[in-house]
């Protein structure tokens, strides 16, 4: 071979090895593509300024941004495969189709409120569940399998109302069919229209179900116009989605449902490997008194046995002991199975992926870089803004109101979280600062005081002690019981639109000391005014464990023999709350009155 051919096959080389492959991955920063690219820090930045994109070192750059990058410095783009096991959602699990068998179609009901989603969910598994619920609504996600035709159907629970749409699109994230529920005399709401959204973002497949047909005045026919004007045309019609016209109340048209379900899922051969170690994702978690950390695992594909090691989210653990959605003890969970697990070092949040590894030190290893990773993400800036954003932003007056959310489950959080951001006032800008399971305690008073924020609660209580921290350092607390009141508040409030209200204040606490049943009169409460004053017809909550466990009014009010109308700090009282009887020694009961509020 002549020097000049020896010469020009080098060429050759350096032009197929030419240009450099970028790999993109979510969080990557500006200092992790000028790594990759061997370029200078200050090179890249230059290059986003040139882009009209300001941004620093440390500051996460989108896949758009990342992709002008590599173009700029001519070089080829593409995804990133992932190898590192830190990263385990993100890697692509390779299994021999041999081990691959069907698996239970997983289903998600959405719908309007008060369309008979939950209704629905009752008739077909044969328990009542609707008397448990906070107004009415289903606040936390729920995991129910039946058996049609000696097949199995896994059911997802996902609340209907507005305020729970980020819970509603995660729920839509694991599902693959989504049964919409249409009430026959209502026809499409706003919340039908979401939910339409979500199943078409996430790509499932859409079942309408046409419920109330008992009630007077149902039209079906217009319900089918009215989706088919929103792309989803019958299958009677000509078009792909079947509708199935039932009555949730009167279990009428609920085995056709079923089996119109099976069909889909046929057509669709979902499959999983049952022979592998299990994948799969947080439905919800709390953190329980008695049994810790607690969390409701879908199991997407493999075998969940107890005594595996797993890492999800940020934490790990062993699974101690798994139950099914009947109650019962279940020493294994295959794909397309919903089981609730304890062994957790920490709670998870709801939607964090999970999976299986041989031992602990892994999974703790795991773990921990998973958090670190977390954290400093959480730490450094969330996004680029272009040259227009920042000089309007630096030029602008942006006040901030700094939120603390507590609850008594993970799914009220995210389901807050994913509403709050949909608040748009201009010149406020809403920051969430700290977030937790369980009720509120003197730390985050402490988080509280050193943000500046406003700490909001759902579900749980405030001991008094606490309120007594609260008060010395000038933080507010609220309480809720149902979100939606919560952003509707906040939302005034940064309206500007606060008149003088009305509002709740607590007054006084109780500690229940001992109870004793009287004929015709029900439980009456021996308690200890622990904190302020207790007077007769005042609200009361009643908070076991942290959480707010009924709400009512106060009945009678005695001291000794003698009925009073109020009792102070420090004496003894006895105590009956109107309609309820289940009072238990150590229970609180936060009494409040309605004050006249700026």
């Amino acid at each position: 071979m002549s020097k000049r051919e020896s010469k020009n096959k080098k060429n050759q080389n350096k032009k197929k090895t030419s240009p450099k492959v970028i790999y993109y991955r979510d969080g990557m920063t500006v200092s992790d593509f000028a790594e990759q690219a061997k370029k200078p820090v200050t090179d890249v930045i230059k290059k986003l300024m040139f882009l009209k994109v300001m941004a620093s070192k440390n500051q996460v750059l989108n896949r758009e941004n990342a992709e002008l990058l590599a173009m700029e410095f001519n070089m080829e783009f593409k995804d990133e495969v992932v190898t590192d096991v830190t990263r385990f959602e993100e890697m692509k699990d390779k299994d021999n189709p041999e081990n691959l068998v069907l698996r239970p179609a997983v289903v998600t009901i959405m719908g309007h409120v008060d369309h008979g989603k939950t209704t629905l969910l009752d008739t077909i598994r044969h328990t009542r569940v609707v008397s448990t619920e906070a107004g009415g609504i289903t606040q936390h996600i729920g995991a129910y399998q039946v058996e049609k035709n000696g097949k199995k159907i896994t059911f997802i629970d996902t609340p209907g109302h507005a305020a729970f749409t980020e819970m509603r699109a995660r729920g839509a994230r694991i599902t693959d069919i989504v049964v919409l529920v249409v009430a026959a005399d209502d026809g499409v709401m706003p919340q039908t229209r979401e939910a339409i959204d979500h199943a078409k973002a996430s790509k499932c497949d859409i079942i309408v179900a046409v419920n109330k047909m008992d009630v007077p005045g149902a039209n079906p026919d217009r319900v089918k116009q009215q989706l088919a004007d929103l792309g989803l045309l019958p299958d009677d019609w000509g078009g792909e989605v079947p509708f199935v016209e039932i009555s949730a109340l009167k279990n009428e048209g609920i085995d056709e449902l079923l089996e119109t379900i099976q069909v889909v899922a046929e057509m669709k051969e979902l499959k999983a490997n049952p022979k592998r170690e299990a994948s799969g994702t947080v439905i919800e978690a709390r953190l329980d008194k008695g049994r810790g950390p607690v969390a409701t695992i879908l199991v997407n594909n493999g075998t969940l046995k107890v005594q595996d090691y797993f890492a999800v989210g940020s934490t790990y653990g062993k699974v101690r002991a798994m139950t099914n959605d009947l109650g019962e003890q279940v020493k294994e969970a295959k794909p397309g199975q919903a089981v609730e697990i304890i062994g957790l070092d920490d709670v998870p949040q709801a939607g964090d992926p999970f999976k299986v590894f041989d031992d602990e030190k892994t999974v703790k290893d795991i773990a921990d870089e998973r958090h670190d990773r977390m954290f400093e993400k959480e730490h450094r800036g969330k996004e680029t803004i272009s040259l227009e954003d920042f000089f309007s932003k630096a030029s602008g007056d942006t006040k901030e109101l700094a939120l603390i959310i507590k609850a008594d489950v993970q799914g009220s959080i995210e389901a807050f979280k994913g509403s709050i951001n949909k608040i748009e006032v201009e010149g406020i800008k809403i920051e969430i600062v700290g977030t937790g399971v369980g009720a509120i305690t003197d730390r985050d008073i402490l988080l509280a005081e050193a943000s500046n924020a406003i700490i909001i609660g759902f579900g749980v209580g405030v001991p008094a002690s606490v309120r007594g921290i609260a008060n010395e350092k000038g933080v507010e607390i609220r309480t809720y019981r149902v979100i939606y009141e919560a952003l509707d508040d906040i939302e005034a409030a940064m309206k500007g639109l606060l008149d003088p209200v009305f509002e709740e204040q607590i007054i006084g606490e109780l500690e229940v000391r001992e109870t004793y049943s009287v004929s015709k009169v029900g439980t009456i409460a021996g308690c200890m005014v622990t904190n302020g004053v207790v007077r007769r017809n005042t609200l009361a909550k009643i908070v076991r464990n942290g959480k707010i466990i009924y709400e009512g009014k106060i009945g009678s009010l005695k001291r000794f023999q003698d009925d009073v109308k109020e009792v102070r700090q420090g004496f003894e009282c006895g105590v009956t709350i109107e309609n309820y009887n289940d009072l238990k020694v150590g229970d609180s009961i936060e009494v409040s009155a309605m004050k006249e509020v700026e």
